[in-house]
């Protein structure tokens, strides 16, 4: 009884996750949720970084969209107009303004330029599979733009720019294969065969649903059906509807028992502490599967920056970090590689001397690509390699924010914004419409389907909610499926 309740909101959470663009628009008020979900100190991913203008004209960007700020961080206005409706579609992974002044973003739902004369955003239209855009550069009036597969490169001509596709090259010694977290995850989505892939496991979804709701009409009826004999009519309708639930309860478990297992097997792995398992796995492709590619580089690619002194690019993906420069865009792997957590990279800024700022939910580090050390830079003291496998550090880094007095902030997912070195606070959010912004649909259903929205109410042994649901659901279904042959013969 327990496990039906359960997977009625994992099934009807992962329905909606699997169509994350038809649901971009929609958003749910935080007000309702657990306390952990409102905005505090800019937690939650609410900022990624900024962008100087003026130093009295200040962007900040991230999960709530683009923000006009003064030096101080007091006074704020939105510069979310031109993007499409919903929090989803403006959630803003890099800001850049080219030396011809145009200002560009990266976001969830594509590439916009900022037209000066409508004081928009207007989105470039690349005719890309994918649509989230996670890094821009420029090079003198050349224009580079970063999605999760590909580069797009040309002239910088703000809402006029034309920017051509281009599929970096192989890296020195690459193999064919895919980390076995990312073939385990799109499985589990269906996404690994496409739509029709994503379709078969929405009816698993639904499948899911009927399995719970017949098995809870089964459970409660027969005991409703004793204590009403001496009604007669009544009595018939609930035999009908207990026949009824029972007949398809069996069917369609019988029919899809073996998807169900699947299914549930695979969620299994997707959290921690089963993810520590499967983190660093790498697997060949699936054959003519969504992820059997000719581009070695399709959905790894996470960050871009320019390194002006020594002429070419830093890049960073879901393999590693590399470099390439513009004329062979062959990417070459650095030997000294910082610390990134499993959940990808969110802070890419160069230093000193040629050193980088690294962050991620791993932390903060200073990395060097000639240097053999790493410097834990939250915690000021040399990094040391972790043993235990744990896909998370001390400090979840989701941005870093630098103010015009040249002062840094870390940026932590569950704390918010943290100096940086030095002990001036950052001012707090505005009791206007930043810190009542809304939260995608699809991420209130993420945050379900992968129980962390029920910390408020198992504290940190939300972890195994997970693990535990899908080997439970699997017992289910399996003993569902043994009894029910067995009453057949």
């Amino acid at each position: 009884m327990i496990i039906s309740f359960l997977l009625l909101y994992y099934a009807v959470s992962g329905i909606i996750m699997n169509h994350r663009e038809g649901v971009a628009s929609l958003d749910v008020s935080r007000n309702w949720m657990p306390e952990e979900f409102h905005y505090q100190n800019w937690n939650n991913a609410a900022l990624k970084g900024n962008l100087v203008i003026t130093s009295d004209s200040i962007l900040l960007f991230g999960n709530i969209g683009v923000w006009v700020s003064d030096s101080a961080f007091i006074n704020y206005r939105s510069l979310n107009k031109g993007f499409p409706k919903g929090t989803d579609n403006r959630k803003v992974f890099d800001l850049h303004k080219s030396k011809d002044g145009n200002l560009y973003a990266a976001t969830q739902s594509g590439l916009y330029a900022y037209d000066v004369m409508t004081k928009g955003w207007e989105k470039i239209d690349l005719n890309a599979d994918i649509k989230r855009f996670v890094a821009i550069e420029s090079v003198g009036d050349t224009l580079y733009v970063l999605n999760r597969s590909y580069l797009y490169k040309g002239l910088s001509k703000g809402v006029d720019s034309k920017l051509s596709k281009v599929q970096l090259k192989q890296p020195p010694f690459y193999k064919n294969q895919v980390s076995l977290f990312e073939t385990i995850w799109q499985i589990h989505s269906g996404e690994i065969f496409g739509l029709p892939g994503r379709l078969f496991v929405d009816l698993l979804g639904v499948v899911t649903i009927v399995l719970s709701v017949t098995g809870i009409i089964f459970f409660f009826f027969p005991g409703w059906i004793k204590r009403r004999k001496w009604k007669q009519n009544n009595t018939s309708n609930l035999i009908k509807i207990n026949k009824w639930s029972l007949k398809w309860h069996n069917k369609t478990g019988a029919w899809l028992f073996v998807p169900l297992i699947l299914l549930f097997f695979t969620g299994m792995f997707l959290r921690p502490p089963l993810l520590i398992a499967i983190a660093k796995a790498k697997i060949a492709p699936i054959k003519y599967s969504h992820l059997d590619q000719c581009n070695p580089w399709y959905d790894k690619l996470r960050d871009l920056k320019y390194d002006a002194d020594k002429d070419l690019f830093l890049l960073a993906t879901s393999e590693g970090m590399f470099h390439f420069n513009m004329e062979d865009l062959a990417p070459v792997p650095f030997e000294i590689q910082p610390p990134v957590s499993v959940m990808g990279i969110n802070v890419l800024e160069p230093f000193k001397n040629g050193s980088y700022i690294i962050g991620s939910f791993s932390g903060l580090f200073l990395w060097h690509p000639s240097h053999p050390e790493v410097y834990n830079y939250a915690q000021g003291k040399l990094h040391k390699e972790q043993n235990s496998g744990r896909p998370i550090g001390d400090y979840k880094i989701t941005g870093l924010i630098n103010s015009p007095d040249h002062q840094q902030y870390m940026v932590d997912y569950d704390k918010g914004i943290i100096p940086l070195y030095h002990e001036k606070e950052f001012p707090a959010m505005p009791d206007n419409v930043i810190k009542k912004s809304k939260m995608s649909l699809w991420n209130l259903c993420l945050e379900i389907h992968t129980g962390r929205f029920f910390r408020f109410l198992l504290s940190d042994f939300y972890i195994l909610l997970v693990p535990l649901s899908g080997l439970v659901s699997i017992l289910v279904v399996m003993s569902g499926y043994l009894l029910w042959k067995k009453r057949k013969k």
